[in-house]
């Protein structure tokens, strides 16, 4: 009888600990930018905090206005995006607990490599786009509300033209910024971006070159093109959000050890990060 017991009691200790070992993992909906994802960012780094936090990350890779607004419905948990004005109106409006850097990358100008522009070497955005549109070369605009187009229409109106130009040589899209370089590719027009989806597309892309901004951040002499990210949990008060693993989300993101992480991302393959490390943690070490 004695050794049944003791039968009996590890065997319901294998059974509770198996049980423990293979619950559920909690999911946490993140609403991010389609260059977060375009870039293969997310694919190195969020294995890490789904294995260390039992967690299955949903991504919706959006433009920054989507995923905005999925968390101004409660529809993500957290939102990962490159529209600094709009990031802090998502929070002084309440639908977000507070704003968090966490990287930055920058912006650049490409298109063909033939530049039928004339642009290819310009010190300024601005200066190129109202070379474009006076030689009415082909310009493709992802025109989806991103992070990226916001970039856009403050770079027409800069340059003293409207921020939707309504022309035959100007194609709003209403696609992401891989399909974005995809089309201008094909077609040979000129296009913005951010530089780390470009660097991470580049070999597909035979027929575009960079035009304004150089070959790294440091050659880029348009200090406007500069591209923060900020990561915001959504506020709880919505319902149905997962506030705690946001919250856990934001922390891990932003700390030394992810960050390290984002700093090295991108240097064995493109000789050059495809983002550069910007969290409070980071900066204080």
């Amino acid at each position: 009888m004695l050794k049944f017991w003791r039968i009996f009691v590890l065997g319901t200790a294998v059974l509770f600990l198996t049980a423990c070992g293979s619950s559920e993992p909690e999911v946490l909906r993140l609403a991010t930018t389609t260059s977060t994802e375009d870039s293969g960012l997310l694919e190195v780094i969020l294995p890490d905090f789904e294995e260390e936090f039992n967690a299955r990350v949903d991504v919706v890779a959006v433009g920054t206005g989507q995923a905005i607004e999925l968390g101004e419905a409660g529809d993500a948990d957290v939102i990962l995006v490159h529209a600094r004005s709009r990031e802090d109106a998502f929070v002084a409006d309440g639908h977000g607990t507070a704003r968090f850097d966490v990287m930055y990358n920058d912006f650049i100008l490409v298109g063909p490599a033939d530049d039928p522009a004339g642009i290819q070497g310009m010190e300024l955005a601005s200066d190129a786009l109202n070379t474009i549109a006076e030689t009415e070369s082909p310009f493709a605009s992802r025109g989806d509300d991103s992070g990226t187009h916001s970039k856009e229409r403050s770079l027409w109106e800069a340059a003293g033209l409207p921020s939707d130009p309504e022309a035959d040589w100007y194609d709003s899209l209403g696609q992401g910024m891989g399909d974005t370089l995809r089309y201008a590719n094909e077609t040979r027009a000129y296009t913005i971006t951010d530089r780390g989806t470009f660097l991470s597309q580049r070999d597909n892309l035979p027929n575009l070159a960079i035009m304004v901004g150089g070959e790294s951040i440091e050659e880029n002499a348009d200090l406007s093109l500069y591209n923060p990210y900020g990561v915001i949990p959504v506020n709880p008060d919505k319902g149905n959000i997962n506030s705690d693993l946001a919250n856990e989300f934001v922390e891990w993101l932003t700390s030394v050890d992810t960050q390290s992480v984002i700093a090295e991302f991108g240097i064995d393959t493109y000789g050059q990060p495809l983002f550069y490390p910007d969290s409070q943690a980071w900066r204080d070490q």
